[in-house]
């Protein structure tokens, strides 16, 4: 079983013009570049590792302040979370004193890096908006560089294909989240399929809802039902009217996570919003490994533990 990687999403049938939902065209990466990290939570971590990524945390990131709570799953979580930014800049070469983080007051937040010799315009297109989050075992930051007021506006969403709590029905599961439902989006969702399916549609549809939320910063709280995402027609509605000047990308990760002497899998419904400002919306899926390796970086807790030396820099 791999540690990560894409799965086939699942089909809805065929779009509105009688066509297969597969094989969308993948959008040029020119304008508005998107780059993807996720890391996989694929072990158990230790005592040693939560303290170094504690105090890297507590070095290089001024925003957010992580109770220091080793024994707690979710704090570590937090904690690699907050550090993928810091192996972003990383990776393209600009040290810690270099950029600032900064925040919208919406709450987005973005990166703006030293002028230092790029001239008014370059500066201007440098800046680095971002968002981050996680779900059960996977971390996950988006990024993209433009204009301030442009980069700020993406989102990314991560649901597990899973019913919660564990034991009950894929029927009780969805009636539970029905709430978040239009009754559109609940006939698409149940529709003539069986459970695996019906629990990807969800998840699928959660993760959609979930990362146009977070792309125009609502607070927690906002009601998911004013969302209606149309997946077999590729159209989404706000309050009754359309969301246009959009791009979503889905796909699916998969993790093999180390749980005692046993490796599980986990399957993660995953979705990006972007406002690019065109005069419609678009649905991306990305059904391949070749076809997010140009965009999306898949890393795991050992692979982050051995840059933290270098992420203070």
């Amino acid at each position: 079983m791999p540690d990560v990687g894409a799965q086939p999403i699942p089909s809805y049938g065929p779009t509105p013009n009688g066509s297969s939902n597969r094989g969308h065209r993948i959008p040029a990466s020119g304008t508005f570049p998107i780059i993807c990290w996720q890391l996989s939570l694929n072990r158990e971590y230790t005592k040693e590792e939560y303290d170094a990524c504690h105090k890297v945390v507590s070095i290089c990131v001024e925003h957010t302040k992580v109770q220091y709570n080793p024994r707690d799953s979710d704090s570590f979580r937090q904690l690699m979370t907050l550090m993928l930014p810091l192996l972003m800049m990383r990776h393209r070469r600009v040290p810690r004193a270099k950029w600032k983080d900064e925040c919208t007051a919406a709450g987005k937040r973005w990166i703006e890096q030293a002028q230092d010799g790029m001239t008014p315009e370059k500066f201007m297109q440098s800046m680095i908006g971002y968002h981050s989050g996680f779900e059960g075992s996977l971390c996950s930051m988006i990024m993209v560089q433009g204009n301030k007021h442009r980069v700020v506006n993406i989102g990314i969403g991560t649901k597990k294909s899973a019913v919660e709590p564990r034991g009950v029905t894929v029927a009780a599961y969805v009636e539970s989240q029905s709430h978040k439902l239009t009754p559109l989006e609940l006939e698409n969702i149940t529709k003539d399929q069986n459970d695996e399916t019906i629990l990807r549609r969800l998840s699928m549809n959660l993760a959609l809802k979930q990362a146009y939320i977070k792309a125009i910063g609502h607070p927690i709280g906002f009601d998911y039902s004013r969302l209606e995402f149309n997946v077999p027609e590729r159209t989404a509605m706000g309050d009754g009217y359309p969301l246009t000047g959009w791009e979503f990308r889905i796909w699916r990760t998969t993790l093999g996570v180390a749980r005692r002497d046993q490796l599980v899998k986990e399957e993660y419904e995953c979705v990006v919003a972007f406002f690019r400002g065109t005069t419609d919306s678009r649905f991306v899926f990305y059904e391949t490994a070749e076809q997010l390796n140009s965009w999306v970086q898949f890393i795991n807790i050992d692979q982050m533990v051995k840059v933290i030396p270098k992420l203070t820099a």
